[in-house]
């Protein structure tokens, strides 16, 4: 990318100094151009003294005008690669030792001869110009520098501006890469492409001590190199690992930088305790800027061959994926034929002429079988769950008014030990919206109609399938000032029920109405506080919040949408312990609670804030789930929540559920990160739900040279901490109720600068009471087998905050990095 502060230059008029400029008309020769004698420069002092001083002495002398204050033009001679039209514009300048030739035909160097002209230096002990053709002819000790790629070598003819000629015995460096080799030749066809002859390549600096070879080298006969395309295609090739040749490739093609070329991403090669010996070679299409696809064929010694693949796309308007395999005649499985589909598509486009704003949602999944899950628990993550949804989304908004038309359908794959009653599929929903805030005297109002079509398997839910339609109406009137606000809202929810059979009253359709109201306040105070040697804003926000709603029967209702809330500090401070829409409680609730902050005065960040809140019953709650009893406890729980984020290092945030009836907790979670650099972090997580689970999770990365007082250099994000590394790295969910882990992922990586290999023990569960083992090894060549394989992009998902030792998204480095 061009970096603007580059290409800003003064437009003042510069004296020339150093080399000279050969299209600047010299004089005829430049032998003539002798340098003036120290007589004459002490004359002109003199002289130049004299003036100074008489007009400082004259009275009646003008005092000159200011000059114009000097402005910044932009420049193309800095960006990072010179566009077309001005490369042949650029001066071109020599020096050395004995300049000789004739004006505007030939010049001849001799003596530390350089030449420069753009991005182009050019460096020998014998430099020739014709400036009637372009070409250069360099003899001895010759050196050219193009835009950061150096060639070094004993003879080099070559057009400077088309940047045609050869380069006989060089060794060479790459500056996007620094990959480096030697070559019989190198013929330049183009600014951008070159052919290598007889050549290696390896990006394996060299190491000072006897006996040394690079990890990995590349031989062949021909090395095409095409900047534009950032490919390299070898013929005849043959690639040595550790000094071990490897088996001949007729031709191979590799990237020559980190950024994004069609090709084959590392390969890893896997031990699994049910699929055998699996082999997995990716091979990466870079289609377009804004699309690409990914075949990961894999290689199962147990099961076959498995043929998976990814193809994402990213436009202005809408992005997704589509990720897909599929597995012909599972060895294991009696020959079945398995496979699977996952495709997720978002998008959104605004100011539609004469619609407004439209958009559509799509997430689709579905398997071959309902041992998918089970066996393939690595292939697609939105696979891997024993409840698939197919869910498509379109919605259209406008001024006040918005709707929505869905359609979802669940894929239940059954377990004989532990079946699932299967969720509701909506064939379809439909859904209107009107929302204003800015009606009279300040009030605000929402309406909301829905209409859902609900079917599922009787024989499994035990209940009817159904038609519901039901409006929820609301209207609230906030008032709110710098210190407190206070809003009342009232509501109504009505609907209404047509049953596929009538249920156990008789009833084939239902209805009912229940109106709500809610009061809810606060107040926020302020002061300028001190701890531990900071200051900061602390806040003090108590809150109290009431709501109101008259029983009405709904117990003989079904459920088709509805559950229980989960009791956190968004729940409390709602009006219905319920989600969904089929039952909506009797309450006569009051919830205080009060939270305070810590707040950074100058940046407005939030380095703390603890909270805590319980609810009043008044009444009891007559309105239920099926087979629960009536709420009459007047006391609730109370939630106590925290977070710290004191230090960017450390991070903590925890939310417990205090019973004071029983006098101990009954939920607890809590979750901590510390994470001092890059490649160090660690989190652990612990979470109890009394009674039914009770884990502790862990997922860290970090130096093992660490333990021995090498820490390491700082190379920035995304470019490791130097070579002859060790990191570990992993992740442990542990059962403390069962006594065993649930799933656990252990791993090394090595960084050998030029390459990187990685060693992964993975555990996870896939039944209740069986689980798989698989150990897996990767090797990377780093600037030539490229990233983001399945390997990494599974260690980002698993391990918060891992971060690779390369990452292909940072930009490459600046021609001016290795300017001459």
């Amino acid at each position: 990318m061009d970096n603007p502060f580059y290409k800003r230059t003064l437009a003042r008029p510069v004296q020339r100094r150093g080399p000279i400029p050969l299209h600047d008309h010299p004089p005829r020769t430049l032998r003539n151009r002798h340098p003036l004698s120290p007589l004459a420069l002490a004359v002109l002092g003199v002289l130049h003294g004299g003036t100074a001083a008489a007009q400082d002495a004259s009275p009646a002398a003008p005092v000159p005008a200011l000059r114009a204050t000097p402005q910044l033009r932009t420049s193309p001679l800095l960006s990072e690669q010179l566009p077309p039209d001005a490369r042949g514009q650029v001066p071109t300048f020599v020096r050395g030792d004995r300049i000789g030739g004739q004006t505007e035909l030939e010049t001849l160097v001799e003596g530390n001869a350089e030449l420069r002209k753009g991005d182009t230096v050019l460096r020998a002990d014998r430099l020739t110009y014709d400036q009637t053709t372009d070409m250069a002819r360099a003899r001895g000790n010759v050196r050219i520098n193009k835009a950061g790629d150096v060639f070094r070598g004993p003879e080099l003819e070559l057009r400077l501006d088309a940047f045609e000629g050869f380069f006989t015995a060089p060794d060479y460096r790459f500056l996007r890469n620094d990959a480096y080799g030697q070559a019989r030749r190198v013929d330049f066809i183009d600014e951008s492409r070159m052919v290598v002859s007889d050549a290696d390549y390896s990006t394996c600096q060299r190491e000072d001590f006897p006996g040394w070879v690079p990890a990995w080298i590349l031989r062949a006969s021909r090395i095409a190199i095409d900047r534009e395309a950032d490919e390299g295609r070898a013929t005849n090739a043959v690639i040595s690992l550790f000094g071990v040749p490897a088996v001949p490739i007729p031709s191979l093609t590799f990237p020559l930088s980190e950024q994004r070329k069609s090709g084959f991403l590392p390969p890893s090669l896997g031990v699994d305790t049910i699929n055998g010996i699996d082999l997995r070679l990716p091979y990466y299409f870079d289609l377009a800027p804004n699309r690409d696809l990914t075949l990961y064929p894999m290689l199962m010694s147990k099961r076959g061959v498995d043929l998976a693949g990814e193809f994402r796309y990213l436009e202005r308007d809408y992005r997704g994926e589509l990720r897909a395999n599929y597995l012909p005649g599972d060895q294991l499985r009696g020959g079945l034929d398995r496979w699977g589909y996952s495709w997720r598509h978002n998008g959104t486009i605004t100011d539609v002429p004469g619609l407004g704003t439209v958009g559509a949602n799509i997430n689709l999944n579905r398997v071959s079988d309902d041992n998918y899950w089970r066996d393939f628990n690595r292939s697609i993550t939105a696979l891997t769950q024993r409840l698939l949804t197919s869910d498509a989304q379109f919605g259209w908004a406008s001024g006040y008014w918005g709707a929505t038309a869905r359609v979802l359908k669940w894929q239940t794959l059954q377990d004989v030990s532990a079946p699932i009653v299967p969720p509701y599929d909506r064939l379809p929903q439909l859904q209107a919206r009107y929302a204003r805030a800015d009606l009279p005297a300040g009030l605000q109002a929402y309406v909301e109609a829905d209409t859902t079509r609900f079917e599922s398997v009787p024989l499994l839910t035990l209940q009817p399938n159904a038609a519901r339609n039901y409006m929820l109406a609301r209207i609230e009137r906030p008032w709110q000032a710098p210190g407190w606000f206070i809003t009342p809202r009232m509501q109504l929810h009505a609907r209404q029920y047509s049953f596929d059979r009538p249920l156990a009253t008789g009833e084939t359709s239902s209805a009912l109405s229940v109106p709500t109201f809610s009061l809810d306040s606060g107040l926020v105070f302020e002061r300028q506080a001190s701890l531990f040697g900071r200051s900061f804003l602390q806040t003090l926000e108590p809150r109290a919040f009431y709501v109101y709603t008259p029983f009405r029967d709904q117990g003989r209702i079904p459920l088709y949408d509805t559950a229980a809330a989960d009791f956190n500090f968004a729940s409390i401070w709602s009006e219905n312990t319920f989600v969904g829409n089929d039952r909506i409680a009797d309450n006569s609730l009051l919830t205080v609670g009060a939270q305070t902050r810590f707040i950074l005065p100058d940046t407005g960040a939030e380095l703390a804030r603890f909270a805590v809140a319980q609810r009043l019953r008044f009444q009891d709650q007559q309105v239920t789930l099926p087979g629960q009893l009536p709420v009459s406890e007047r006391l609730s729980d109370i939630l106590f929540g925290a977070t710290l984020n004191w230090s960017p290092r450390w991070t903590l945030d925890s939310v417990v559920q205090y019973d004071p009836k029983q006098g101990q907790s009954q939920r607890i979670t809590v979750g901590g990160r510390y994470n001092p650099t890059p490649y160090r972090t660690v989190s652990v997580a612990y979470r109890l739900a009394r009674g039914f689970s009770e884990q502790i999770d862990v997922g860290w990365q970090w130096p093992l040279n660490d333990l021995w007082g090498d820490r390491g250099q700082d190379l920035g994000k995304g470019r490791g901490q130097g070579g002859g590394r060790w990191y570990a790295l992993g992740r442990m969910n542990y059962s403390i109720k069962d006594g065993r882990p649930v799933s656990s992922l252990f791993g090394v990586e090595y960084d050998g600068c030029c390459w990187i290999g990685r060693v992964m023990l993975e555990r996870l569960q896939n039944g209740t009471s069986t689980a798989v083992t698989r150990i897996q090894f990767q090797l990377d060549l780093v600037g030539f087998s490229g990233f983001g394989s399945g390997a990494v992009n599974a260690l980002r998902q698993n391990i918060p905050r891992y971060e690779p030792l390369r990452d292909p998204t940072l930009p490459g480095p600046s021609r001016f990095s290795n300017y001459d």
